[in-house]
């Protein structure tokens, strides 16, 4: 592929030039990590406004920030009110104290709800337009009223119980994301009113389905089906005054530091968080005042944690009303390819990885080759042994299943399940039992780390002595959003890196720390020390005259150590290009400081997640001579201190050249998907005026190099235009809408996904 040195040549800073920014160790030289990820949540709403997406499609972004920002309060914000209130003035690293903080994150979410329900009541006009009513309780007809009077009946009378709140009768809790109705009753008997209330369990479907003769499809809020037959909840009460409201609590699990049964701690800690303090509490725009000081006093809710909403409470819940029936507002179906390279061995996993290593990038390529390959190592009777890392996985996991099978079929496996993933713990415990039922050997990881590396080890007996084959992931063992996020597999029977996994493996299930690794860098040891090595070379490469370059890719950079080892380069003349989804607290482009530093953020419809480090070694980017890793761990002090995370490097010729030229290639090359961050901490979406190059159509139509086997020669992949890496950002301000590109490839995929937990829905991954 032709070289991109003329698109990342360096600049060289003059030492001198800091004085004119005076940031070398001001805080102001870091972007706040909260005001940081409400941009990125501001940028997946953006997606709801974007021409290239299907209707339903823009409906689901809406959802999916909606989902976000309820778990950044369930943790983030919930985190910053118990410093307050323990009275913690400790700055963050951009000098801002925890109330400060709170007080910015407040202003900036009020700017974004009210975003978001301006887009709800756009996008419900634009619903109307295709047939797809979301209605008021004014325009049902007689006959839609009685079918929902008996649909009342049957399906939500009986799962309703109003209160009325009392001496006798003290405030209900309200579980965590649950809505409920407040209303003010007159009693026949007393000439004084009572407030009563009636929650709205989530098992109910937040949106009613209306039948409709003409063919429309027709939703009424499940709030205003209640609303309507009230009175056969109270009857011989008059409804005075009613509104609807949504609680958020602090959903941070804290747990004993000594545990003899970290499962059992853990069924404790998560009742405990199910009753958190309320964080957040969301009301109809039209409650009455005394209903609203009403909440607010029985829920505790100092009144910036209030919130209003002049559209619908409760944003995440609209995807409830994307339905199937109109396949022409979804994307097209996408059906991943299988790696052609394990289809020339017939299909064994094993003879194709013992041929050459091979990566298989999600959701481009299906997972079912990580299924295949642990359910070939349970059936195969030449398998001894099988260790495996758990994160998250989905309900009904094949995975387990496999793990399961290979266990009663005599084989020895071993699990590392990590209890401390934040949000699917629940889920964990359930089928660590299983697993334990099973045989399998379940070990729960640290108790002050969490175990975040995605590593499988398959032993087997080859010729008279073992082999051993490992699979290194950027993404979890997950089928379902691995047809989402974008994540690498990595698959080697190289004795150095399986090596190193058995090392890994002996070390969270011994808790001894390993000798010295041959190749692959663990955290929290020597990972971070590799990459600020890498770091280092290149900076020695730039003053020593040679060419000097970074490409990385990952979610999130927050860790202060690692911004201010990439100004240093900056200052040095390496150029630096990074591809961060998420959180970045880097100011790129000050002179001075990070005039050689360009941050991109891609956001579209699969969420990116794989994590890539490439250094140049004396040569421009992309080059054979390049170090190339791929990682689980982004830049972020939890990761690099305080969890398991696996850095890997790729040697092998073919697998060096699909990550550094196609996958890092093509996502420098983004235009579509693609938003510049600026020195002030915003973000402005890359101006296409209609045309421009995408890396997801890019990566849907054109096959990978490693997978692809004999089929390669049939069709090579068509590199992508070395123009469009010169993209130039718009000169919108932030929050105006730019032109985002071109529509998507007709061939495009499954369902979107700016984020997307192991539950099935899309949230933006913050627990990662």
């Amino acid at each position: 592929m032709e070289s991109l040195e003329n698109a990342t040549q360096p600049t060289a800073v003059p030492e001198g030039r800091l004085t004119d920014v005076k940031l070398k160790r001001a805080p102001e030289r870091f972007i706040n990590r909260e005001l940081s990820w409400l941009a990125f949540n501001e940028r997946v709403l953006e997606e709801a406004h974007s021409p290239n997406h299907p209707l339903l499609e823009r409906l689901r972004f809406l959802s999916i920030s909606g989902s976000n920002l309820d778990e950044f309060y369930m943790v983030r914000v919930a985190g910053l009110m118990g410093q307050v209130e323990a009275g913690i003035s400790a700055t963050s690293q951009d000098g801002l104290t925890p109330a400060q903080q709170l007080e910015a994150i407040n202003q900036r979410a009020r700017t974004l709800i009210a975003d978001q329900q301006s887009t709800w009541v756009g996008l419900v006009a634009e619903l109307a337009e295709q047939d797809i009513e979301v209605i008021t309780s004014d325009g049902l007809s007689r006959i839609d009223r009685q079918w929902l009077e008996q649909h009342f009946l049957d399906n939500i009378f009986p799962v309703l119980s109003p209160i009325a709140v009392d001496p006798a009768h003290p405030f209900p809790f309200i579980p965590n994301l649950e809505f409920g109705l407040v209303f003010d009753l007159m009693p026949p008997d007393r000439p004084e009113p009572v407030i009563a209330l009636v929650r709205l369990p989530s098992p109910l479907a937040r949106f009613v389905r209306i039948p409709d003769q003409s063919g429309k499809i027709r939703f009424l809020p499940l709030e205003d089906v209640v609303s309507l037959f009230i009175g056969h909840l109270i009857p011989g009460f008059k409804v005075q005054e009613l509104g609807h409201f949504r609680v958020i609590r602090d959903s941070e699990i804290e747990i004993e530091e000594e545990a003899a049964d970290l499962a059992g701690v853990f069924e404790s800690a998560l009742k405990r968080r199910r009753r958190g303090n309320v964080i957040r509490l969301s009301v109809n725009s039209g409650m009455p005042a005394r209903l609203r000081d009403f909440l607010v006093d029985q829920l505790h809710i100092e009144p910036q944690n209030l919130f209003a909403h002049d559209g619908i409470v409760g944003v995440a819940d609209v995807s409830q009303i994307i339905t199937d029936e109109r396949p022409e507002l979804l994307f097209k179906a996408y059906d991943p390819r299988f790696p052609e390279r394990i289809r020339d061995f017939g299909g064994d996993c094993f003879a194709a990885i013992h041929a050459k290593d091979i990566i298989v990038h999600h959701p481009y390529e299906s997972f079912n080759v990580v299924v295949q390959f642990l359910r070939q190592a349970a059936n195969d009777p030449q398998v001894v042994a099988i260790k495996q890392t758990f994160y998250r996985t989905s309900k009904d996991s094949p995975i387990v299943r496999a793990l399961i099978e290979a266990a009663e079929a005599g084989k020895s496996v071993t699990a590392l399940v990590e209890l401390k993933a934040r949000f699917d713990e629940e889920a964990n415990i359930r089928w660590a039992r299983d697993l334990e039922r099973a045989g399998v050997q379940v070990v729960y990881g640290f108790m002050d780390l969490k175990t975040h590396a995605k590593v499988s080890l398959v032993v087997r007996r080859e010729g008279g002595r073992l082999q051993s084959y490992a699979h290194y992931g950027t993404g979890n063992y997950h089928p379902i959003t691995a047809r989402i996020y974008t994540d690498l597999s990595f698959f080697t029977c190289d004795p150095t890196l399986t090596r190193d996994a058995a090392m890994l493996f002996n070390f969270m299930t011994g808790y001894a720390r390993p000798e010295p690794m041959k190749e692959v860098s663990i955290a929290p040891f020597e990972l971070r020390d590799t990459i600020k090595e890498g770091i280092a070379a290149e900076i020695a490469n730039a003053k020593a005259g040679k060419p000097a370059a970074i490409w990385a890719k990952m979610n999130s950079l927050v860790d202060e150590e690692m911004i201010d080892a990439l100004y240093k380069a900056s200052k040095a003349g390496v150029q630096i290009d990074l591809i961060i989804r998420g959180i970045c607290c880097l100011r790129p482009g000050l002179p001075g400081l990070s005039a050689n530093i360009r941050v991109k953020s891609i956001i579209g419809r699969f969420l990116e997640h794989s994590r890539i480090i490439c250094f140049g070694n004396g040569a421009p980017l992309p080059s054979r001579g390049a170090k190339v890793y791929i990682s689980s761990a982004d830049w972020m002090p939890r990761n690099l201190d305080h969890r398991v995370e696996t850095l890997v490097p790729i040697k092998n010729p073919t697998v060096h050249e699909q990550i550094l030229d196609q996958i890092m290639g093509a996502n420098l090359r983004d235009k579509v998907c693609s938003w510049t961050l600026g020195p002030d901490g915003e973000y402005e979406r890359v101006r296409t005026d209609g045309k421009g190059f995408s890396c997801h159509d890019y990566f849907m139509t054109n096959p990978s190099l490693s997978g692809r086997g004999s089929a390669l020669k049939k069709a090579p992949p068509v590199q992508p235009p070395l123009s469009a890496q010169s993209a130039k950002p718009s000169k919108a301000a932030r929050g105006k809408r730019g032109t985002p590109g071109t529509a998507p490839s007709k061939a495009a995929s499954a369902k979107s996904a700016n984020g997307a937990k192991s539950t099935g829905k899309e949230p933006s991954e913050p627990s990662e």
